[in-house]
């Protein structure tokens, strides 16, 4: 039995692939596996009675590990490098065993063969590194990347910002010569003078088109177009722009005229400045090339459904026309059907580039037919949703009839001539005007003054056109209109008007037509708004609890007591103002006599009351005095206020 114990040990101890030994308490190898003589290349004989840590690179590290076997009683995982013709690494494990009675006799040792898995570790490790490397080249170049991204969106922030910058010293002294201009060709001038005039106002008119189609081109360009998508009448937007043409085709004797699909829904969404932008640019063009005939805008519906409409524009003339070769390269910036058409018409070849560009980046497309020596047709479609409803827009081409007085306006600019030219014009307007020179002066100006109207600068020195309508917003917490004067026509500052609480905008150079209607507009609905919030807060001057205690609340009884009432108090209200105008005081004194029970039945304050009593007496004694008039207006006031509250109870009580 004892022999087959034995063959079963030694048949574990030579199952293990890595070294396995046994050893003394003094270091010396007592037994080991086939696998320990192939690794150290010595004999089963010879290592026998050998001390273990010399078959070890570091002796002395492997002797103070059979230390810690025997105090510990086990050790496991230390890492060794066992001597052989490779060095190959080890784990090094090792257990006590003992005899019967607990005492130790020796230890057995593995070293487990780790070779391969230090090489996956070191594969492992590499790996890793170069993944770091990858990881550090791939972050530098998106930090690159990013800095390149950076430059770019700094180039362009730089060119909008020297765009605006140039818009506006370019836009500021053409503003005074064209608005100085138009002053005075309104005033007596000789033939002579008038022309030279309107010779200096003309090449005003085109410098600004100029300008304007660089600064839309570069909008484009850069990506800062937005559309917006809001509710306007187009047929009401198509003869706004046809009108402004008239006087240009009447002096070139070419009839201008419009057919419309009567088809086209009344209010679409969309954006009606871009569409006014497109049209005005072909029909531009249009006038710019022909020199006899006609020019023809047609919109026309090509499908519609219950919530949107495609439509085509239009634009038909019997101009000098285009070559077939060129109709390809006119869409192009800078580009002109011949070399010879900027000589002779004049113009930049920027206007049919932008038409393109607003419409297919509204989703649409422009086509065009020509001949040579007849005309051209310029068409493009866009489709719009449709609305149910209209809200009222502040549009810069339609016109006012409505007169306001007694306005006084705050213009707050910084240019000494934009100052006089602006007086000049609300002057004209018969508006009060008085001047800012920056955006801290019309703060303190506010703060002590009532003004009606704010038309604001943008860019000032010590507080600018933002600064201050930001303040004027949220400090002072007035809700006054504030047109901003900008000769910045690009999308970011519009933005920016509408963002820190500005009512509207008005380009330089200042058209005088859209400056009086933008403000009459907007004066319009501040007055309605004010009207409507008076009539809101308006308190109730009739008190139902009287009448509530008279009948019992028995609603069929008041209602016939309040149906009475109404049907008295309007005719006794006439008649009182009708004998007072009169100065028959027997019939005002009759009148009002009855009409005094009714106040305290229905509610109404004593003071009225006794203000009736007086006019009674004021009649009885025939004595017109000074305030009689005054009375009988508020009577006539608190009398109507009171059916209109009866009206409302009335109603209450029918249901």
């Amino acid at each position: 039995m004892k022999k087959a114990d034995n063959q079963y040990a030694r048949s574990l101890i030579e199952a293990s692939l890595d070294p396995l030994f046994t050893i003394n308490i003094d270091g010396e190898i007592t037994d080991m596996n086939q696998a320990t003589v192939n690794i150290t290349g010595v004999t089963r004989d010879k290592l026998i009675g050998t001390n273990f840590y010399i078959y070890f690179t570091d002796p002395q590290k492997a002797k103070a590990v059979c230390k810690v076997v025997f105090e510990k009683g086990f050790i496991t995982d230390y890492p060794l490098i066992i001597i052989d013709h490779k060095f190959t690494n080890v784990l090094f494990n090792g257990s006590v065993y003992k005899d019967e009675h607990g005492n130790v006799l020796g230890a057995v040792i593995v070293a487990r063969d780790v070779t391969a898995q230090r090489k996956i570790e070191k594969e492992l490790k590499e790996a890793n590194a170069i993944a770091e490397l990858a990881k550090g080249v791939a972050e530098a170049e998106q930090v690159k990347a990013e800095n390149a991204t950076r430059i770019a969106i700094d180039s362009v922030k730089s060119k909008q910002q020297f765009l605006s910058n140039m818009s506006h010293e370019i836009r500021t002294p053409m503003n005074s010569i064209i608005g100085f201009t138009k002053v005075v060709l309104k005033t007596d001038l000789t033939k002579k003078q008038r022309e030279f005039l309107q010779a200096i106002k003309t090449s005003g008119d085109s410098l600004i088109v100029l300008i304007n189609d660089i600064l839309d081109l570069a909008k484009v360009d850069s990506g800062k177009m937005t559309y917006e998508n809001v509710p306007f009448k187009m047929s009401k937007s198509i003869d706004a722009m046809i009108h402004l043409f008239d006087i240009k085709s009447q002096e070139k004797n070419i009839k201008l005229s419009k057919v419309y699909d009567s088809k086209i829904p009344e209010v679409l969404l969309g954006d009606p400045v871009r569409l006014h932008q497109i049209i005005l640019n072909l029909v531009s063009n249009a006038v710019k090339f022909t020199s006899q005939g006609k020019i023809v805008v047609s919109v026309k519906l090509i499908e519609k459904d219950d919530e949107k409409a495609t439509i085509e524009f239009a634009v038909s003339d019997t101009g000098i026309g285009i070559e077939k070769s060129k109709i390809k390269t006119i869409f192009e910036n800078f580009n002109q059907a011949s070399s010879g058409t900027s000589r002779v018409y004049g113009g930049t070849g920027l206007g049919l580039a932008i038409v393109k560009q607003l419409v297919e980046g509204q989703n649409g497309f422009v086509n065009v037919e020509s001949v040579v020596n007849e005309g051209s047709t310029f068409s493009f479609q866009l489709t719009f949703a449709i609305s149910n409803s209209y809200h009222e827009l502040v549009d810069e081409l339609e016109e006012v009839t409505t007169e306001i007085k007694n306005i006084k306006v705050l213009v707050v600019e910084d240019i000494a001539l934009n100052q006089l030219l602006m007086r000049t014009l609300l002057d004209d307007f018969g508006f009060g005007c008085e001047i800012a020179a920056n955006g801290k002066i019309a703060v303190d100006k506010l703060k002590k003054g009532n003004y009606d109207i704010v038309l604001m600068d943008l860019q000032m020195p010590v507080m600018n056109g933002f600064e201050a309508t930001e303040y004027i917003r949220n400090e002072m917490k007035s809700s006054i209109p504030i047109i901003a004067l900008t000769a910045d026509v690009t999308t970011v500052d519009l933005k920016k008007c509408k963002s820190v609480g500005m009512d509207d905008y008005i380009s330089k150079p200042v058209n005088e037509t859209i400056l009086y209607s933008k403000i009459v507009k907007i004066l319009e609905k501040v007055n309605q708004r004010n009207t409507k919030e008076l009539e809101r807060v308006k308190p109730r001057c009739i008190d139902m609890e009287f009448l509530m205690q008279r009948t019992k609340s028995n609603p069929q009884l008041m209602s016939e007591m309040i149906a009475l009432y109404l049907e008295q108090t309007p005719v006794l209200i006439s008649t009182m103002k009708q004998s007072f105008n009169d100065k028959d005081w027997d019939t005002l004194q009759a009148t009002v006599h009855k009409m005094i029970p009714s106040f305290s039945i229905v509610g109404i304050n004593q003071d009225f009351e006794n203000m009736a009593k007086k006019v009674q007496e004021f009649a009885s004694k025939q004595n017109e005095e000074n305030d009689i008039l005054e009375m009988v207006l508020q009577l006539e006031n608190i009398c109507t206020q009171a059916c209109r509250e009866l009206e409302e109870e009335l109603i209450i009580l029918k249901k």
